[in-house]
């Protein structure tokens, strides 16, 4: 059986350098995706949409691997997209007014007659709250700046400016949404060692 771990091949987006922020180009991909508002701290239905979108990630990846194609993968990280109406107000302390799209990776393998079987099981077998709320489709971000942040989340202000000062320098204007991927499992890991990528489109 074949095995693929997406996160090397795909190195170059899920990977950056901690000491310098990098630029490149994203091609568009799949995603099963949840939108939402609110503190993410505190926010119930965060925490449902991150509960559906792996419970169905892994319902696609033991599809995959069980079917025709019999490829293996691991599941891809959770990502988030975060902003507000004024991005002005984006770095405040009030988070409730935070809008998001949690969203995870899909390999082109997965496809939108899968995904409507793994909807399906999901609902007999768990049936989350936030399933009905999931949606399948490309998301693509062209050219982006990205980092990879080490610590907590609270701690990523310095890293963000970092991100802002380098597309200022090059020439470029922010765009689009501030994406962060979050490769480190979060019930386990300490805090101080979590690695979340960093990512600004530009134009």
């Amino acid at each position: 059986m074949e095995k693929i771990d997406f996160k090397k091949e795909l190195k170059h987006l899920y990977q950056p350098p901690t000491s310098k922020v990098v630029a490149v180009d994203v091609p568009a991909m799949h995603y099963l995706m949840i939108d939402g508002e609110g503190d993410p701290n505190t926010s119930q239905p965060f925490m449902d949409a991150i509960e559906a979108l792996y419970a169905l990630s892994y319902a696609l990846k033991f599809m995959v691997k069980n079917g025709v194609q019999a490829v293996d993968y691991g599941v891809m990280p959770l990502e988030g997209l975060w902003w507000m109406d004024d991005m002005s107000e984006f770095s405040g302390e009030d988070k409730s007014k935070w809008k998001w799209t949690l969203m995870i990776m899909q390999p082109d393998i997965v496809t939108t007659n899968m995904v409507d079987t793994a909807i399906a099981e999901v609902g007999k077998k768990k049936n989350p709250v936030a399933l009905p709320r999931v949606r399948f489709e490309a998301f693509s971000e062209g050219k982006v700046a990205q980092i990879m942040h080490i610590g907590p989340f609270s701690e990523e202000g310095p890293t963000i400016e970092k991100l802002h000062k380098f597309i200022k320098e090059c020439g470029c204007t922010r765009s689009g949404k501030h994406h962060e991927i979050y490769l480190s499992d979060m019930r386990k890991a300490d805090p101080k060692k979590w690695k979340t990528v960093l990512r600004q489109p530009m134009i």
